[in-house]
């Protein structure tokens, strides 16, 4: 089986089938909902790697413990599947604990084996997270970095959240987005950036369907090249 960083053993599986697509890109960039719409149009499983950092961070507040505490979030990495189904994983109080939690180098690798059996399984994947590009699965078949700018994604987490019921400041949002942003960017294990030969898909001026069709189009560039 392929292991990420290995092209010897990617190349001897490539006829076979596979193909692992990295979806990157920071919150609110719509990089889930392009990463689940090119699981369905190519048939394959997806994973939001984001939510076994949220299953984390949520693990770690229930059992009384502090995200910003490296040994409390190594603890709580030994999550059950079950876990990632919690309907509190989608909860703000979890996604801010995400955050905080994924940023300590000893929480990563603990997680590291989950994603890589995940990218690595047969017929592939597709993945989308942070660092998926860069470190879970450098030899993907494609990389998309997925952005926008932080007012649109602030807005459209605010609508979000709005939507679902919650009682939030916009500025509080646009702060969060931003906070976060430049944790996932200056954190020193696997910061948040662009790999090199990722295609560049801005969404801030895009549809969510525009934005879909443009991501199946610079897959098939990709497989094509």
């Amino acid at each position: 089986m392929y292991r990420a960083g290995r092209p010897d053993q990617r190349t001897q599986i490539a006829g076979q089938g596979i193909m692992i697509i990295a979806v990157d890109g920071p919150a609110a960039s719509g990089k889930g909902t392009i990463a689940r719409a090119l699981a369905q149009h190519y048939d394959l499983p997806h994973l939001d790697t984001g939510l076994l950092y949220r299953a984390t961070g949520l693990s770690v507040l229930r059992h009384g413990g502090d995200p910003a505490n490296e040994s409390d979030g190594v603890v709580a990495t030994d999550f059950s599947d079950a876990m990632l189904h919690d309907p509190d994983i989608r909860c703000e109080a979890a996604s801010r604990a995400a955050s905080v939690v994924s940023a300590h180098p000893s929480v990563r690798q603990a997680l590291l084996d989950r994603q890589l059996a995940f990218a690595n399984q047969p017929g592939g994947a597709v993945l989308d997270g942070r660092d998926i590009g860069t470190v879970i699965a450098p030899d993907a078949d494609a990389k998309l970095f997925v952005t926008a700018t932080a007012v649109i994604r602030a807005k459209r987490r605010f609508a979000q959240l709005v939507g679902e019921g919650s009682r939030v400041d916009y500025e509080h949002v646009l702060t969060d987005i931003l906070d976060r942003d430049e944790r996932d960017s200056e954190r020193a294990t696997a910061p948040l950036r662009q790999a090199g030969d990722a295609h560049l898909l801005d969404t801030s001026d895009m549809t969510i369907a525009e934005a879909i069709a443009s991501a199946i189009q610079l897959v098939e560039t990709r497989k094509i090249g």
